[in-house]
């Protein structure tokens, strides 16, 4: 038996190497993210996990033990029973390519029906409102009000963002080159703002939170290490109260006004999935859905027959 710590969950060994040897099967195809591939890790230990305690064999599942394992997500989202399904789904699609199997057990298991939800987002007052929230006369407050500016500015991933080097930020020609999931790579400008911001910090109040300590990390915590999104994202909602903001907040809510606050100034749409680094533009126009229902609000509020 072996002892999986990220998740505390016991598993065989036998299923933890055929697991892990499809992780790094779909590492090596289709370059997923480490987040990416965290989270189908997570889905098919927890699969196994059941398995186990239901004495069934990995490469002898069924179409019913798939479906007896749905069965038991109670209380749990279609959107995450999809999650789930579509690991398996993967996982047995490889296994079948293996010759490990003689069937894929999920091929005819249907997903759950999903809403198109909309990202939650920010009006421009509240960006503004929020941007303003970091006290710029420290070094930490001007660091986190350049993370702010710069997130807002360019639409970046929370991963992105807190991931850059200093090496990644062109303040001459106001880019940032991003390396976004899949590996690709794309150029982002900064904004007169976000730029100004970048080099204020990096001229002054970067150099007095790492105190001598050597990182080509961006934005460094004042212990020196790269911050982790969790903390990020603390910061974002001490902000959020500093700046009266009610709204519970998403991790990508900053990136969701981005786009969001582009497409109703006008922006194109394919113009605004590159900014995001979305491979599908399908994924992008979600963000003209979002726009559509502003402008009905708009309308309701101020239209006399509204």
């Amino acid at each position: 038996m072996n002892q999986i710590a990220d998740n505390q969950i016991c598993i065989s060994d036998n299923s933890k190497q055929v697991i892990d040897s499809f992780l790094d099967a779909l590492w090596m195809e289709r370059g997923l993210s480490e987040n990416t591939l965290s989270a189908y890790r997570s889905d098919l230990y927890q699969f196994s996990k059941w398995l186990q305690q239901n004495k069934i064999i990995l490469i002898q599942v069924e179409a019913k033990d798939i479906l007896a394992y749905l069965a038991t997500s109670k209380n749990v989202s279609a959107r995450t029973v999809a999650r789930r399904l579509s690991s398996l789904r993967r996982l047995y699609e490889y296994l079948l390519r293996e010759d490990k199997v003689k069937q894929n057990p999920v091929s005819n298991v249907d997903a759950p029906r999903l809403g198109r939800s909309l990202p939650k987002s920010l009006t421009e007052s509240e960006v503004e409102e929020l941007l303003e929230a970091p006290d710029i006369n420290n070094a930490l407050g001007v660091r986190d009000k350049t993370m702010l500016e710069l997130l807002y500015a360019t639409g970046l991933r929370v991963s992105e963002l807190v991931g850059l080097t200093v090496q990644q930020v062109n303040l001459r020609q106001g880019v940032v080159r991003v390396t976004g999931k899949g590996n690709k790579e794309r150029l982002v400008p900064l904004g007169e703002e976000a730029n100004s911001w970048l080099e204020q910090y990096l001229n002054s109040a970067r150099g007095e939170i790492l105190n001598h300590v050597g990182t080509d990390a961006m934005f460094p915590s004042n212990r020196g290490k790269a911050m982790t999104r969790q903390t990020f994202w603390h910061i974002v909602k001490r902000y959020a109260i500093v700046a009266g903001i009610k709204k519970t907040l998403s991790p990508h809510i900053l990136r969701h006004a981005f786009a969001t606050h582009l497409i109703n100034h006008g922006a194109d749409l394919r113009v605004v999935q590159m900014l995001l680094g979305h491979s599908d533009i399908s994924t992008t126009q979600i963000y003209t859905h979002i726009a559509r229902e502003r402008l009905k609000d708009l309308h309701a509020e101020h239209h006399p027959r509204g």
